[in-house]
């Protein structure tokens, strides 16, 4: 119940907010669609991690590392 208000509470904001605090609201989308798979995270997550990322200028190493163990996995994620 708190991230979904927090994220109605933001949505109403997002237009004023730039990619920093658009790129911290996709670590929390992140986090929610860990929590409640069943759920869909009220705000958009292609504007958010569209943010995220051209706040990231390149993965990192240890990213990098990440995603090709998970893959490996086959657990199926977007980098």
């Amino acid at each position: 119940q708190l991230f979904v208000a927090l994220a109605d509470a933001s949505a109403k904001r997002m237009d004023c907010m730039g990619d920093e605090e658009l790129s911290q609201l996709y670590l929390v989308a992140l986090l929610f669609r860990l929590e409640w798979p069943d759920r869909t995270f009220p705000l958009c997550p292609r504007r958010l991690q569209s943010a995220y990322q051209s706040c990231e200028p390149r993965p990192s190493r240890f990213q990098r590392d990440v995603a090709a163990a998970l893959d490996r996995l086959g657990w199926t994620h977007v980098f």
